[in-house]
């Protein structure tokens, strides 16, 4: 899908991070064939749900060059998105795999893969126009659902807010200006997944809540 107009979008060789940059620069000679670039964000930009998280996986979306595709954290987040209705066909680990989403649009906070999955402040306040571009060009917006405290307060960053203004609670649902809600959940991580500090159940339950908020705007 081609990107919407006026939509701001970093270049594949973006320098505004040096850090960043040269762990990109270091991944591309190992993996010549990998995407290794910002990823841009997938789904239609009239969806009502935007999703926002971290920043791309190495093997993951740094490779693929689709959000949360190639790595575990894409498993729980597209069946989930298929089984509530926000998506069409069969999530694969690949570009390729035909998957469409209907509903909703994907995200990052940070569009390029930070060294051990961890970006650091200055990262994040760089690329937080991008997210903010993104919010602009999704004229039908209702529903942001935010996985961890990193996409959360880059969500309140790009709406001019402060992190103290509301703080990130798993499950809570916030008012934001405009009259789009903040969904929380803890991020779709193998580490939180494998820990039990996330469940399938306790996704779900947070999908339920943006497909009532949903219904009840519709």
């Amino acid at each position: 899908m081609p990107p919407a107009s006026g939509l701001a979008q970093p270049q594949h060789d973006c320098a505004i991070c040096p850090r960043l940059a040269a762990y990109r620069a270091a991944n591309r000679a190992a993996n010549p064939d990998w995407f290794n670039g910002p990823v841009p964000g997938f789904g239609p930009h009239g969806a009502p749900l935007l999703v926002v998280g971290l920043a791309p996986g190495v093997r993951g979306a740094n490779r693929t060059g689709r959000p949360f595709t190639g790595d575990h954290a894409g498993i729980l987040l597209y069946q989930s998105l298929d089984q509530f209705g926000f998506s069409r066909g069969t999530y694969r680990a690949d570009p390729q795999d035909g998957l469409e989403l209907t509903g909703c649009r994907i995200a990052n906070a940070v569009r390029c893969v930070p060294p051990g999955n961890l970006p650091e402040p200055k990262e994040i306040n760089a690329c937080n126009p991008f997210l903010r571009s993104e919010l602009d060009h999704m004229p039908a917006l209702r529903v942001i659902l935010a996985l961890g405290v990193t996409a959360h307060n880059a969500v309140l960053k790009a709406h001019g807010m402060p992190a103290a203004r509301l703080k990130f609670q798993h499950g809570a649902l916030h008012a934001l200006p405009g009259g789009v809600r903040l969904a929380d959940s803890y991020h779709v991580s193998r580490y939180n997944t494998n820990t039990g500090r996330l469940t399938e159940a306790m996704f779900h339950d947070v999908m339920r809540g943006i497909v009532d908020v949903l219904k009840q705007a519709a």
